[in-house]
């Protein structure tokens, strides 16, 4: 069975949406219910700017929330383009992990 690239993109991206959804929750940020990681990211920039190479580099992934997840599309990622996602993903996420409480990210 062939790995589920598509999925595993959808994932980069749904990771990454909800580690910002975290973070502005955290500092009690209201945000619309979306997938933009560009609208999220530029929220999580306000609040500290230091914030934004990794989720400007990371934005790109908002694609992943459709892109690849119905059944009969004709495409699917190359294994690279996967390789590429999941390390923005873990930049990003890790950015933000890192400007919150120790407490908070275990």
């Amino acid at each position: 069975m062939p790995p589920l690239l598509g999925d595993a993109t959808f994932h980069c991206q749904q990771a990454v949406e909800k580690a910002m959804k975290g973070f502005l929750a955290w500092h009690d940020r209201v945000f619309r219910k979306t997938h933009d990681l560009g609208e999220l990211g530029g929220q999580c920039v306000q609040i500290d700017a230091s914030l934004e190479p990794e989720l400007r580099a990371a934005a790109p992934l908002t694609e992943y929330a459709w892109r690849y997840r119905y059944p009969g599309e004709p495409f699917a990622p190359l294994e690279t383009e996967v390789r590429d996602a999941l390390t923005l993903a873990r930049a990003a996420i890790a950015a933000l992990l890192d400007r919150l409480p120790a407490d908070v990210r275990a």
